[in-house]
């Protein structure tokens, strides 16, 4: 399989500023894990992780030349929504027979995902860079929107946050040695990832159809298009931003930072079981297929 990145001897070009987006939360003295971020709002940052995820070339034609018809999000959405969240979930509230049963089921689509004579670029989605680069996108997620909703985290808390997080990656081919070791370590494998972003037009018009929710009916597009575009640009850092055309001031920027003020505020009288509680219900629902040997993917 192609290599596509020598971490040995780099170092990266890009920083953090570019890469990242903005916290102006403050700290709380809490621990945090992983775990502690499957707010329903932590999902609201969704479309806006695909847009990183596909901005590698390789896994963005590999998402959109793909030809496993069943797991189509413009022919199936509800479909690939349920299991792609089941997927986190599982990642993260799984235990390890649980975790074994997806890999497997994901393992039989993904299969089918490679490039051939006619893709731009080479690619397989049994490949573990494009793995780990998927992963460590999810990571970012997860991250910003727990730090949006409970605070900044302190280096120790962020520490401790990155560690429990590695079965992002390893419930598929990710090896917990692939995963960088600290959050420091981390840090210097995102921004040396991150300057191999490029997103061509093929790529931008799929993305572009999917932040404007082309697949589904106009009634919900009309409600939640708006929505879904301005949270999308609010949780793309610069660089993905550039990459995909996307236009966001300073005004905008203060509209998404006071959103968020609002939401984690009503957010603290929020029990954690509701919060939680679409996490836990397609936890039951993969349960539910194992037990009855029903297609969990």
């Amino acid at each position: 399989m192609p290599r596509y990145l020598d971490l040995a001897d780099s170092e990266p070009r890009l920083t953090n500023e570019r890469t990242r987006i903005r916290i102006t939360t403050s700290p709380r003295a809490t621990r945090r894990r992983i775990t502690d971020a499957l707010d329903f709002w932590a999902f609201a940052g969704g479309a806006a992780n695909v847009v990183m995820q596909l901005s590698w070339p390789e896994v963005g034609h590999g998402v959109v030349e793909s030809k496993v018809e069943s797991g189509s999000l413009f022919r199936h959405p509800w479909k690939r929504a349920r299991t792609t969240f089941t997927y986190l979930s599982v990642a993260i509230l799984g235990t390890d027979d649980e975790r074994r049963a997806y890999r497997e089921a994901v393992n039989g689509a993904h299969k089918h995902v490679r490039s051939d004579e006619n893709s731009p670029v080479e690619y397989s989605a049994f490949n573990r860079e494009l793995q780990l680069w998927v992963a460590a996108c999810l990571f970012v997620g997860f991250e910003d929107t727990h730090q949006l909703l409970h605070g900044r985290l302190t280096p120790e808390q962020a520490e401790e946050f990155y560690r429990s997080s590695s079965t992002l990656g390893t419930t598929l081919q990710v090896t917990e040695d692939m995963w960088p070791a600290t959050r420091a370590d981390f840090d210097r494998y995102w921004n040396i990832a991150c300057e191999r972003v490029a997103i061509d037009d093929t790529v931008r018009d799929y993305l572009t159809a999917l932040t404007g929710l082309r697949m589904v009916s106009w009634p919900l597009r009309f409600a939640f298009g708006g929505l879904l575009g301005f949270l999308t640009a609010g949780f793309l850092p610069p660089l993905f931003r550039e990459q995909l055309g996307l236009e966001w001031s300073d005004d905008d920027r203060r509209r998404f930072e006071h959103l968020f003020l609002a939401v984690a505020f009503v957010n603290r009288f929020v029990p954690r079981f509701v919060r939680h509680l679409p996490s836990r219900v397609l936890m039951r629902d993969l349960r539910w297929r194992i037990r009855s040997g029903r297609p969990l993917v």
